[in-house]
């Protein structure tokens, strides 16, 4: 059977070399049968299937314009049609989009008859929107102003603040028709920018034109809206700020001199008055919102020195007295005057005489902002007030108050006056920074560094990264005070330790320490406290449960020893009781607290060593007080010959493997 096989195989290859198209054709014929079925067998089959259209994420007669193909030509034409447009670039599974969608609907909802509302779905495969944007998060909100934008929303997505960026972007300038008005603007803004422009000769002049578009950049760079523009069209109400040529911007501050925008070194377009703005600018107060737990921002500002921090309810949509009051405080703080003639424009001007007795007269006008305090003018009354007329007052009147005061305080800032912060910045080497934070949206934060309860009263202290310190204002002080006692050279601020609130189980071995009860308990001058420094991130620390257990038990019933244990990631200590890292053991022999010993770093962490550590460095021997006498010790001798001959007993057992 074999041999016919091959012979039928050996003539066809004699037919074939004599033929070789008739090969060739035969070659092709098999591959084109071949190949066909290779495809169609071999190939898999989708395991994904194709995605579904995707539906509406918005209700359909709601206030929000849903695009949710992501048409984003149709994008564009609604927002050419509007003055103001909010975009909303949106994933449907994302849950920060399905959180932010209620409260653009709120905000839509009170706001439709000013502005337009888009929503684009930025994630459908098939739309517009998915090719031509890169967004690396979602939501993303935009807004347009006329044709400038897009200007990106990055505060919290929160009705408020949503609602009052909307509300800055929709009016980025304020009218200023009177002079009054003027004074009221500079007087409630930090920092407050006025653009003096004529309408005679044109509706709208190119500067006023790229004087807006300036307040536009702006709100671009800055989210939270610090710097406030106005306009003056009236030429008496502009030079009540030096502003008599057209097209001048005016730049008010209240530490320094105002400046006027120097046209004739810069040229006159909205990013060069808005960098100008901002490299001239000064900041009473920061605004700051953190991220996170461990924000980079927030990490940022405190590195900067020591930093002030005022957690309040803050609404963005209405005026904040507490949020006035600690603006009061700060500029208080940072007024540095001399009696040449203070370089800062305020209200009022506090003088104080030499003697025993002290006479302090306030000197108080209604336009501090245009005001040039001239010193010598003023003259010490016992009269309480009386009013003058003075060459130096825009407004022709002033108010001259003066009182007695006690004689400084020993130990207070030289040149001070008790009760009062005034320049207080120019007399420290502690300068502060002052920082504001939501107390609803950071009250975690809020609690980490010591706060109580959240009863709508501010909360603030005060951090000094370098010394790694802070201390919390209490209820009972002031503002004032407190400043003060953080600026003096011995500080009598004493350091707030922040502790873990633990309830301790009463059968428990090891005693859990805190902040609160860490000297009342390792302190005990009536029995000695060996202590273990641990941490929840620490992994060797762990590893030490049992062995520590296995001590206690050792010890229990002995009411002259005891095994305790302190978490110091969740609670802070008094700087002379920490240490270097972890895992560390001290011991605190009785009467003799301040002569603790360490547990050697380079001695294994063993019960038989830790046990050896204790007999060797406690005040009496353990069994003394215990009641039970040679008993006691008898028990605890064999208990350690047992462990040392365990402990050999492995350790032989190695070497045999090995």
């Amino acid at each position: 059977m074999l041999q016919r096989v091959r012979a039928q195989l050996r003539q066809v290859s004699v037919q074939m070399a004599r033929r070789p198209v008739l090969c060739c054709g035969a070659i092709l014929l098999i591959c084109a049968l071949i190949l066909p079925i290779t495809l169609t067998c071999g190939r898999e089959k989708p395991v994904v299937a194709l995605a579904r259209t995707p539906g509406r994420f918005f209700p359909a007669d709601g206030p929000v314009r849903d695009l949710f193909l992501g048409q984003l030509e149709e994008a564009d034409l609604l927002r050419e049609e509007a003055d103001v447009s909010v975009l909303f670039y949106y994933a449907p599974w994302c849950a920060h989009c399905v959180t932010a969608r209620r409260v653009l609907q709120q905000v839509a909802l009170r706001l439709t008859a000013q502005v337009q509302f888009v929503a684009v779905n930025c994630w459908w495969h098939q739309g517009k929107c998915r090719k031509q944007k890169s967004f690396f998060q979602y939501p993303v909100i935009h807004l347009y102003y006329w044709r400038f934008g897009p200007i990106e929303y990055r505060g919290p997505v929160q009705s408020e603040y949503l609602e009052s960026f909307i509300l800055r972007v929709s009016t980025p300038l304020t009218y200023l028709p009177t002079s009054r008005a003027l004074h009221t603007f500079l007087t409630h803004q930090q920092q407050g920018v006025v653009g003096y422009f004529q309408f005679n000769s044109s509706p709208q002049p190119a500067g006023y034109i790229s004087f807006l578009f300036s307040a536009l950049h702006a709100l671009r760079r800055d989210h939270l809206g610090a710097v406030r523009f106005a306009v003056v069209t009236n030429q008496a109400v502009a030079e009540g700020v030096s502003l008599r040529e057209d097209e001048s911007v005016y730049l008010h501050r209240r530490l320094n001199i105002s400046l006027v925008f120097p046209r004739a070194q810069r040229n006159f377009t909205a990013q060069a008055v808005c960098d100008w703005v901002f490299e001239n600018r000064e900041s009473l107060v920061h605004w700051i919102q953190p991220t996170g737990a461990k924000s980079y921002s927030l990490e940022a500002e405190l590195q900067k020195g020591p930093a002030l921090l005022t957690f309040l309810p803050h609404n963005p949509l209405s005026a904040n007295q507490l949020l006035k009051q600690v603006t009061d405080v700060a500029l208080r703080y940072h007024s540095c005057g001399s009696e040449d003639g203070p370089s800062v424009l305020r209200c009022c001007q506090s003088l104080l005489a030499s003697g025993a007795e002290a006479s302090v007269c306030e000197l108080c006008v209604s336009h501090c902002w245009a005001l040039s305090v001239c010193v010598e003018h003023v003259q010490l009354s016992s009269a309480p007030c009386r009013s003058v007329q003075s060459s130096y007052s825009p407004s022709g009147r002033s108010s001259v108050c003066c009182r007695s005061v006690p004689r400084p305080i020993p130990g207070s800032i030289p040149g001070s006056i008790p009760g009062s912060i005034s320049g207080l910045q120019c007399r420290t080497n502690n300068t502060l920074r002052f920082y504001m934070l939501d107390a609803a949206l950071h009250w975690t934060l809020a609690q980490r560094l010591g706060a109580t309860n959240h009863s709508g009263r501010p909360f603030i202290t005060i951090i000094n990264l370098r010394d790694e310190t802070h201390y919390v204002l209490k209820h009972t002080d002031s503002l004032e005070d407190f400043i003060q006692n953080f600026s003096v050279s011995f500080s009598p601020l004493h350091r707030h330790l922040v502790g873990h609130k633990q309830h301790q189980h009463t059968q428990s071995l090891i005693q859990e320490v805190t902040s609160d009860s860490f000297l009342d308990t390792v302190m005990d001058s009536q029995r000695d406290v060996l202590l273990l420094y641990y941490s929840a991130w620490c992994g060797f620390c762990s590893l030490l449960n049992h062995v520590f257990l296995q001590l206690a038990r050792l010890f229990q019933g002995n009411g002259a020893i005891m095994v305790a244990r302190v978490d110091v990631g969740r609670n802070d200590l008094p700087w002379e009781f920490m240490v270097d890292h972890l895992p560390s053991v001290l011991l605190f022999p009785r009467h003799r607290k301040q002569m603790s010993v360490k547990f050697p770093e380079n001695t294994p962490m063993t019960v038989p060593n830790l046990l050896r550590f204790v007999l060797q460095h406690t005040s009496h021997a353990p069994w003394e007080e215990s009641g039970r006498g040679a008993e006691s010790a008898s028990l605890l001798g064999a208990e350690l010959h047992r462990l040392q001959q365990e402990v050999s007993g492995r350790q032989e057992g190695k070497c045999e493997a090995s």
